[in-house]
Formats: C-alpha cells, structure tokens, sequence
C-alpha cells in the first residue's frame, strides 16, 4: 500500500456498521461504529480528518507511553501496531471479525476480535496479544477495546473539506454509575466537560495528559462503580453504552484529544490493579470482554440494544421460559435465623401467594448461633431442624416448589473444620500469608482441591436433598489478588477469576436444571461475566422499602429485566397502601418476594397474591421488554420514580410516589407520540382509587396526579388506542 493511500475495512451485518481505517504510516484506527447497516457515506467515511487512537493499546515497561501521561491512549506498542490481515465468519446468529495487527519493533502481535449477533446494535471486543519475538515481554495493561468517539449526522453532512470524524467534548455528556451495598446502580449523566477541562488543544497541537477514568478493585466488580459507561452526543443523540465483562478489576476511561473524545476499557491494569503479565515467546494472553451498544436515539435507544445484546449473550437455561417466582426467608423476615416452626408456616403462605421457589437463605447450617467465621462445610444444622432439614425441604417440595438454599462457596471461615482439612495452596496467599477478611478465608479455584470441595457440595444438595435453587452470596473482597503461582497479585487473580467461572460453567452442566442466583452483599458483583452464566441478579440489601425504587428502577440499565430480582417484602404492620408500594417494586422484575406473609390478615394477603398474579402475567413480556425512563434515570432521593417496560404495544410501567412529593408529576412517553388517546389501565392494584392521568398527544407526556397520602405506588398498562396519526422514529418498537 503506498505511504499515502488510506484504506478502510468495513464489516457488520443490519444492525450495526464498523469502518477501520487503514494507513501503512498510522496506527489502525476505527473510524465509525454505528447502528444499522446504512448510515454511512458510499466512500466507507473516508473523507476527513482521520483518526489517530490506535485500535488497540498495548503498555510494556521498556517503552511505556508515546506521550507522558497515565493514559491507556497513544502508548508506544500501540502507536506502531500495523494492519496485518483480517478474517470473517458467521456462526449461530453471531457476525466476527477478527483483525490481526503487528509491531514489528517488538514482535507483539495483536488480535482483535469482534463479535456481534444479528441484527443488534451492539458488539463485543476483546483482544488476544501473542509475543512472536525472540525476547521475554511483560504487559502492564491491555485495551479490550480503543476509539474515538464518532461524529454523528451533523457532522457528515458538511463539505468535504470540513467533514468531521468525531465530536468536540464539549457537545458530550458523559454516563457512569456509582454503586455500593444498600446504594445500588445510582447514574449519573452530566457534561464531559465536568471532568475534562477545554484546555485548547487544538492550539498546542498535542493531545491532553489528563483523564476521566473509573476503576473497580478486588472482586466486588459493581462495589464501587456500575462496570458500564456511556457517551451520549447533545447535538445529534447518538450514544454509546458499554459494559465490561468481568468478575473482577477493570478500568474505563475517556477523555481528550485533537483528534476527538476517546474511549479505552479494560480488565486489571499494573497502575490500578497491580496486574502485570509476563509473555515469553510465543505465548498469548488474551483480554476480558467488553461490549458496546451504539444508538442514534440516545440513552434509551443504547439501553435497547444493551438489551437485545445480552438476550444473545446469557447461557440457555429452563428457567428463561418461566422465570418462576422466588420467596426468600431473608429480608425483614427470618435475617439468617431459620427454623423448622419458623419455616414450615412460612412455606405454606408463600405457596398460596403463589410463589415457585422457596429459598431458604443464610443459617441453615448452623448449630451454635454465631456462623459468620464458621462456614464452609455447608451440613444441615440438627439444632435448628431436630428432624432434619429434610423435613423443611419435603414440605417445599409438597406445597409445589422448587427448594433452594442460600449459599457462600468462595469463602471457609476462619473457625471452619475446613481451613484446616484443605491445602494451604487451594486458598487466596500474600507473601506466603493465606488472605483473611472480616473472619473469612478465600478460595482460590485454580487450585484442584478448591474445585473438588465446592464439586462435592453442591452435587451432595442437588443430588441428596433434592435443592434446586441456590442463592450464591459474596460478602468479602480479597483485595489486589495472589502472589501464589502468579507473575504478579493482580494476574493471580485474574487467573482465579477465570477458574471461578469455568467452575459456574461446570456446575450448570452437570446440573443443566439448577437456577443460580447471582448475590454479592446485595448486588456488588453485578456484571456480565456472571450474569452471561446465572439466571437473575439479587438487585440489594437494601431493607427499606422507602429507599428501595431507585435500586430497582435503575436495574434495567445495568442487567435484563428479567434477571433483576428486586426484592417486595410486605409486612402485616405496614398500611395497604404501602404493602402495594413495595410490591410494586418487585413486579416489573424477576419478583423476589419475603415478608411475614403467614401472620397477615385477609385483606392484607388478598394485595400480596394479587401482585404476585399481575407480574406471573406479564412475565411473558419482561423477556421481550425494553426499559425507558418516563422521569429520566432516577436519583436516590426523587420523590416521584417511573420505570416502563416497553413490549409490542404495550408499555409496562411503574409509577411511585414517596413522602413529601407533589401530588402530580409529568411522565414523557416519546415512543407514543402520535397517538391521539391511549388507554391508561391501573393493572395493580386493580380495587384502588385516588390516582388520574391525562394524556397529552402534542407533547407525548401523561401527566399523572396522586390524591392518596405517600407512600403511594402503582403498575399501569399504557396502551394506544389507535395507530398514529404520522410515523416518527421514537414511535417504532
């Protein structure tokens, strides 16, 4: 190719379009990534400035970083990695590509790879490094993905001559999500420009130092950060939402350049994560995944193909066709301390509410009261079932359910029989030292051992106590990782990491029936290498029903609707008015019921079934819904909230009103415009009173007035009554 000739590849299938772009004097770029398969100009978006992000940035300690900086943008390795091929294939629905770069200054070789299902706006990268040299390398850290953020309608309209790759921070607003126990999924969206200052590059010719960059440590891969992100154009509403893949550390990060917005995400790095791989010849290391969902319809139209993105992705499993509805003993009910009688009544009610499965959660292993530092043998306790938890698990089985038993498999307590029967090997290690947190010790599951133990328990459940169900908890973080057998902390854990998942793999193909619920001190490990595996996500702690909404409003951003398990625990003490509040909370997702259902008065039980009934009927459409927000993504402390669940022509939606809100809010439904009337029906509770609405076709708002005191909610069914009078793109489903 001469010095001067660009070239661009371009690949994708109906839902989504890609242009890389080519120069034998530049690194590999990509210049678009875009919903649909038409968007762009006949020439492939040749024209213009062209980008200079590398596709893929590669950081080694003899060469670090082109321009000084903490950057994962313009590293050494990456500035020189060349074209070097590529491949296409289709597969099961999934579109790849897979295009080979090289540096010949040090012989690294990079891959890579992305993959797409069809018809989907969304892709998932990932990229394998190979040393082919004759010399050791080490990494310090990899990008999963690398770009800059492209320009949008606007700017492929202008001549040609002024034709723009890509947009101006300043026209950005930037997503992410802060998350912690009891304080889940808490977005924000705000200027860019709030976190990068426009310090005139253009006129210094030169890219910026500094970055705006979120990173997740240890195992908790949601306990500080949501691993998701979006980039949002003001001007022209495309949008990009990502999501890291990881049951561990990653690093996202976005920031300045002359060129434009970029974006890198990543797995462990050495400056975050005290990760660093070393390559001899010939070895390879490959990348976390990462996805990104593209829309031109902003947040909610990238939440769409988020959506139908991992629809494709999560493992097949029975429990997708019915999503049955699960009670737990836990929350504002037993708090860990189950028992035969305490068991049995409660058993008998959560079948008549009609509940599928019954979990019994944590303490049914315990004799002697204080289990928290004792776990890890996982036998039935003969104090708290003097018969034998057989008995408890027979009436589940009896009343027409599926038992299920909490479950903390990655730690043995440090008063557990077990922290001494196994290896010292087989548990997480510093410095020779075995890891210990809050009273626990951590498996490490690249160790044999580790893997037979937990084998052994979960077959000896499933196999001789019929269990069907368990909730897996996680309650500690082990930090940076292990030195044991490992080049460094963070590549041991990455290395545990991927053992933990593999094990997941195993389980649920010897036990292809067994549902796994995914909980980590609430939802602290929510992320898409385990939920690509485990059928729903335990979406808090969170015990009051108060604070509860925004948790379970949000969720749909950051997990399918119907792997969000938001837990409704009504309670005899609590008004009608709000027993419907907090089951509302649960209905517009996988319903994860509790409460003291057995000791409730008629009336009370009568709101209870009648919600579990409303969300057993519409469960057939949370595996089809999109999520939008009529009041925008909901803050921790709004008075109203609104989730809608958008499925055919219906919408789904979820309206509450806490203490101290106005009586009337004003919800936008934007995908309804042009409809003249719409039917607004309360599907629950269906005998109540004191709400109305008016429906406004011009502005596409319903306007939703609430006389009954706070805390009140509801569920309405939205539907139009005709088809619309023009057709405009937010009215397509």
């Amino acid at each position: 190719m001469p010095a001067d000739v660009t070239e661009t590849l371009r690949w994708g299938h109906t839902g989504l379009t890609a242009v890389v772009e080519i120069h034998p004097d530049r690194p590999v770029a990509l210049r678009e990534l875009s919903a649909g398969d038409d968007t762009l100009r006949q020439d492939g978006g040749a024209r213009g400035r062209a980008p200079a992000q590398p596709l893929v940035e590669v950081l080694v300690p003899g060469e670090g970083r082109a321009r000084a900086s903490q950057r994962l943008s313009e590293t050494a390795v990456g500035t020189r990695l060349r074209y070097a091929g590529s491949d296409r294939s289709v597969r099961d629905g999934w579109h790849e590509l897979r295009l080979r770069l090289r540096d010949e200054t040090s012989g690294l070789e990079a891959e890579l790879i992305l993959r797409s299902p069809d018809g989907v706006a969304a892709v998932r990268s990932q990229v394998r490094v190979t040393n082919t040299g004759d010399h050791p390398a080490l990494l310090l850290a990899v990008t999963s993905f690398a770009a800059v953020f492209p320009a949008g309608e606007l700017a492929t309209n202008l001549p040609a001559d002024e034709l723009a790759t890509s947009v101006p921070a300043a026209d950005l607003d930037v997503l992410h999500a802060d998350s912690e126990w009891l304080g889940e999924s808490r977005w924000s969206r705000g200027p860019l420009r709030n976190h990068v200052p426009d310090l005139g590059l253009a006129g210094h010719g030169q890219h910026g130092k500094g970055t705006y960059a979120l990173t997740s440590t240890g195992t908790w891969s949601s306990g500080k950060h949501v691993p998701m992100g979006g980039l949002t154009d003001n001007r022209t509403a495309r949008t990009w939402l990502w999501q890291i893949e990881h049951n561990g550390p990653w690093r996202w990060e976005t920031g300045e350049r002359t060129d434009g917005a970029y974006v890198a995400l990543s797995g462990p790095t050495d400056l975050d994560h005290q990760w660093s791989q070393p390559l001899a010849p010939g070895e390879s290391f490959t990348t976390v995944p990462v996805a990104i969902a593209v829309s031109h319809e902003g947040v909610e139209g990238a939440a769409a193909a988020l959506t139908a993105y991992r629809r494709a992705l999560v493992r097949p499993h029975p429990d997708r066709a019915g999503l049955p509805v699960v009670f737990n003993d836990y929350m504002n009910t037993l708090m860990g301390d189950p028992t035969t009688d305490k068991l049995l009544p409660l058993i008998d009610a959560a079948a008549e509410a009609g509940a599928q499965v019954f979990c019994v959660d944590a303490g049914w292993y315990d004799d002697g009261g204080d289990w928290w530092d004792s776990v890890g043998e996982w036998q039935p306790s003969q104090t708290r079932f003097p018969r034998g938890l057989e008995e408890v698990l027979t009436r589940i089985t009896e009343r027409g359910l599926t038992p299920g038993l909490w479950l903390e498999p990655e730690v043995i307590g440090v008063r557990s029989p077990m922290a001494d029967k196994l290896p010292a090997e087989a548990f997480l290690r510093r410095g020779g030292v075995r890891l210990a947190e809050h009273g626990r010790h951590h498996l490490d599951l690249r160790h044999p051992a580790a893997v037979a133990h937990l084998d052994q328990v979960v077959d000896r459940l499933v196999e001789e106590l019929g269990v069907g169900y368990f909730k897996l908890d996680y309650n500690i973080n082990p930090g940076a990782g292990t030195d044991l057998n490992a080049p460094s902390a963070g590549a041991g854990l990455l290395a545990h990491n991927r053992a933990h998942l593999a094990w997941l793999d195993a389980v649920l193909d010897r036990h292809p029936r067994l549902v796994l619920e995914n909980c980590g001190s609430g939802a602290m490990r929510m992320d898409y290498a385990m939920l690509s595996r485990l059928q729903l996500q335990s979406t808090s702690d969170q015990q009051d029903f108060l604070r509860y909404p925004p948790i379970a409003v949000a969720a749909p951003l950051a997990m399918l609707p119907e792997q969000a398990a938001n837990w409704a625990y009504p309670q005899p003490g609590m008004t009608d008015e709000e027993i419907v509040f907090t089951m509302c909370t649960g209905i517009l997702g996988r319903l994860y019921l509790s409460g003291n259902l057995h000791r409730m008065n008629d009336g009370q039980f009568a709101l209870v079934k009648e919600g579990v009934l409303v969300h057993r009927g519409l469960r057939h459409d949370l595996l089809r819904a999109t999520p939008c927000w009529p009041l925008g993504l909901p803050g921790r402390q709004d008075p109203w909230l609104a989730l809608g669940l958008r499925a055919g022509r219906d919408t789904h939606l979820g309206v509450w009103r806490r203490p101290g809100a106005a009586e009337t809010t004003v919800l936008s439904l934007p995908h309804l415009a042009g409809h003249d009337d719409v039917s607004v029906e309360i599907a629950y509770p269906t005998a109540a009173d004191g709400w109305s609405y008016a429906w406004d076709p011009r502005t596409a708002r319903l306007t939703v007035t609430a006389t009954t005191p706070a805390p009140t909610a509801r569920i309405l069914r939205i539907s139009p009554l005709q088809e619309p009078l023009r057709t405009t793109k937010d009215a397509e489903l």
